[in-house]
């Protein structure tokens, strides 16, 4: 057993680097199948570009080093029980934390996968659970028409979640030529301009832009909400407030999954939530979304490639050896 991590020693560098184990006092032993980067969160962490002031919000279980650099980030990793307490020994399991071969965890931290859902359709549980949280704030509801502004992984979850509300007609607006296929082949509706001058009852931005972000404003009906999923760190927006803006009362939200909303919290928690995207995840619809895999060693590669703008995949799966 030689336990290696994914390090992000400065902004222009990572590494996989060894240990990992001898700080935590968890009860179970991980061996890693695989991880899933979150390309937008990932990419601002590994640049070192998160805000001071949101250094605490931002922490993740079994992170190690801070946001200023070096530090070991991740929060979706698939595993195999395979030392611990005879009842969860041979599990599969979910478990937030940065990528790593071998992971000591407290059972506590994990959930374990049903039958009948692949290890490698599980990592989509973290990003699941933001697109979740965010159809929860919106209030769509059976019929409405939706705009989603930005197809990478959170805004394809996003869409494909909302494809189970009876009668939802879901547009994607995306510039990303890849990306752009990649919805039309899953069967959603391309942004135009006859669905925009009549008005989106919702629209979600996961583009992390201000142009972007205009789109989701400008496109949006009387009344209706903009529900914001992106994070920018450290770059600021600009965005225009005129034209219809106020006079048709448009709502920004700002939506986020380390909250649940307020008019859930009398009957859900975390946990619920996520036995709720382990049960949503049966559906083996989700499996078109992956279209890259890198194996471990391979990761330092794809954050410099990310940090040069080069990456275009929809999503970054790792694949862990034997």
């Amino acid at each position: 057993m030689n336990p290696i991590a994914l390090w992000h020693t400065s902004g222009q560098t990572s590494q996989i680097l060894p240990g990992g184990l001898e700080w935590t006092g968890g009860d179970l032993m991980l061996k890693t199948r695989y991880s899933l980067v979150s390309l937008g969160t990932e990419l601002l962490v590994a640049r070192g570009a998160v805000p001071l002031e949101l250094w605490e919000d931002m922490r993740v279980p079994y992170m190690e080093g801070n946001f200023a650099l070096p530090v070991k980030y991740g929060y979706s990793l698939v595993a195999q029980v395979v030392e611990g307490p005879e009842e969860w020994v041979g599990k599969w399991v979910h478990v937030m934390h940065p990528h790593q071969n071998w992971c000591r965890v407290d059972h506590n931290d994990c959930t374990v996968i049903p039958e009948g859902i692949p290890p490698r359709r599980a990592t989509l549980a973290s990003n699941l659970e933001t697109a979740l949280t965010a159809v929860w704030d919106s209030g769509v509801s059976a019929g409405d028409r939706v705009l989603v502004v930005g197809f990478g992984l959170v805004g394809a979850l996003t869409a494909m979640l909302l494809r189970q509300f009876p009668g939802v007609e879901i547009d994607v607006a995306e510039i990303n030529p890849l990306r752009k296929a990649k919805a039309a082949a899953l069967g959603f509706g391309a942004f135009d301009t006859y669905h925009s001058l009549r008005g989106y009852d919702v629209t979600f931005h996961a583009t992390a832009t201000g142009q972007g972000l205009q789109t989701a404003i400008d496109f949006a009906g009387p009344e209706a909400r903009i529900m914001e999923l992106s994070w920018y760190g450290e770059h600021p927006v600009n965005v225009h407030l005129g034209a219809g803006f106020h006079s048709q009362r448009k709502q920004i939200l700002s939506t986020q999954v380390g909250v649940i909303p307020h008019f859930k919290l009398p009957r859900w928690n975390k946990a619920r939530r996520k036995e709720a995207v382990m049960r949503l995840l049966s559906w083996e619809g989700y499996d078109a979304l992956f279209d890259h895999t890198v194996s471990f060693e391979e990761l330092p590669g794809v954050f410099e490639r990310l940090r040069a703008g080069e990456y275009q995949d929809l999503t970054c799966l790792v694949d862990y050896p034997d």
